[in-house]
């Protein structure tokens, strides 16, 4: 995950701006260390303008 908002230039701190997401709670699904929920998998997907399916099927975050 981290890859796409690196992508677009933005740092962590503007990816929890743009969800609305804590940087916190960010942080633990970029390190696995527990399942997003599906309000937290809507905003990113809105926020980084991909569908869910993406997020969901991003190798690098197993």
């Amino acid at each position: 995950m981290r890859k796409l908002w690196e992508e677009r230039g933005w740092s962590q701190q503007v990816l929890a701006d743009y969800t609305d997401i804590a940087k916190l709670t960010g942080q633990r699904h970029q390190h696995a260390k527990g399942a997003p929920t599906l309000d937290v998998l809507v905003s990113l997907a809105r926020a980084l303008c991909l569908p869910i399916r993406e997020l969901m099927d991003f190798p690098e975050a197993f």
